[in-house]
């Protein structure tokens, strides 16, 4: 009997020190699919590809259990790589591109044995399926904080001469008028305009996430245009490799540019999707409900920035930005607060927002609340559609 004890007990302490290291059981048929919109030329989807194989790392999930499927496109061919991996035996499948998400749902309703998990999706809390999942994170910070840095650099040139202050204009190449890139360019701006207060910014768009020529045209046409400083929601290496070429400083997003942009690349948000995806493959593994609507923060360690290339950034760049992120977390400094921005002149100080996509695009929701837009946290997927003073769209493509 003291033996059987003795056995007991040594299983129940082994028990305790996976439990206490984070450790995941996982047999060795549960895999994890994925399906992303690009491939690896794309620095969306690469930050996708990179945070999947931490996940699995960290995990210790081995290459058979983890099925990547690139270049699919947002049309029926989702849910046709939806079914395929539930046919190669996944137990969770994760798309990556707005578009995908009717095609998952599609699949989610046909497999309800199976978790669907839907990057920036917006009908995860409407639709109500139990395998079916939205994901986001409040990226509009990191926006805020590489716009800081943006502002910094703008003030470093302005003080050396090298334009008045009224003269600093910034540019900005946008994908499209959704309100992801609207929450994006509008946070940017208000993080430099913090510093730099007599900022504007042209926005062009391309009409395309990943369109490398559309992207540098763009980035030219700014140039040409006299802004002195460009950023970026867009895929490809265009518009940093002209800025680049006309030694202007840029902002990226994504990830760091740093090796092929030395001499203008100042830093660069992102979204970090590893803590996502360990908590979707820990849960599934474990039978453990996902989040219907999940937003990363800067607390979840789920908004990020680069290292700041101090040969393009300005003297104090990176204290300034740990000041503002310091701010951000607890509360003291809002991105949308209404006091530092207007429309048409005016303060907002009522405002609702299409939260509950019902495909109507309806405003139901009041989103100002305390004195801000209250961004991402009525639903996960950004919702912020203002289009505020100091901001000039040159086109627009839906």
């Amino acid at each position: 009997m003291k033996k059987i004890l003795s056995v007991l007990l040594v299983l129940v302490m082994l028990a305790s020190t996976a439990v206490l290291f984070g450790s995941c059981s996982s047999s060795d048929d549960f895999k994890v699919g994925f399906i992303c919109l690009h491939d690896e030329k794309s620095t969306y989807d690469l930050n996708f590809l990179e945070a999947a194989d931490r996940a699995k790392e960290a995990l210790g999930l081995k290459d058979e259990q983890v099925i990547i499927m690139k270049n699919i496109p947002e049309t029926n061919a989702c849910y046709e790589a939806a079914k395929s991996l539930v046919d190669e035996g996944c137990d969770v499948i994760f798309a990556n591109s707005f578009g995908h998400e009717n095609f998952m749902i599609q699949a989610a309703k046909e497999f309800p044995e199976v978790q669907f998990c839907h990057a920036t999706g917006t009908k995860a809390h409407t639709e109500g399926l139990d395998n079916y999942q939205n994901a986001f994170a409040s990226i509009y910070e990191g926006r805020y904080l590489a716009g800081v840095a943006a502002g910094l650099k703008l003030n470093e040139m302005i003080e050396a001469g090298e334009f008045t202050a009224e003269e600093a204009k910034m540019g900005y190449v946008g994908a499209f008028t959704y309100a992801e890139v609207i929450s994006g360019y509008t946070s940017f701006y208000l993080g430099a305009k913090s510093v730099c207060p007599t900022v504007t910014m042209d926005v062009q768009f391309t009409g395309s996430w990943y369109d490398a020529i559309a992207e540098k045209d763009a980035a030219n046409a700014l140039i040409n245009a006299d802004c002195k400083l460009i950023s970026q929601h867009a895929d490809s290496m265009g518009a940093p490799s002209a800025c680049e070429e006309a030694g202007v400083p840029n902002v990226s997003y994504n990830g760091s540019t740093v090796a092929t942009c030395e001499n203008t690349f100042i830093v660069s948000s992102k979204i970090d999707w590893t803590p996502y995806l360990k908590l979707m493959i820990e849960n599934t593994q474990n039978g453990k409900d996902i989040p219907d609507d999940w937003c990363g923060t800067l607390e979840t360690g789920s908004v990020v920035l680069t290292d700041v290339n101090t040969k393009a950034a300005a003297e104090g760049t990176q204290a300034k930005i740990d000041e503002v992120k310091a701010a951000l977390k607890n509360g003291d400094v809002h991105v949308f607060d209404i006091d530092t921005f207007t429309v048409n002149g005016e303060k907002i100080t009522s405002h609702k927002a299409d939260v509950d996509d019902h495909g109507d695009y309806a405003p139901d929701t009041e989103v100002i609340k305390d004195g801000y837009f209250a961004e991402s946290e009525f639903r996960s997927a950004p919702y912020f559609d203002l289009k505020i003073d100091g901001i000039k769209l040159l086109n627009e493509k839906m």
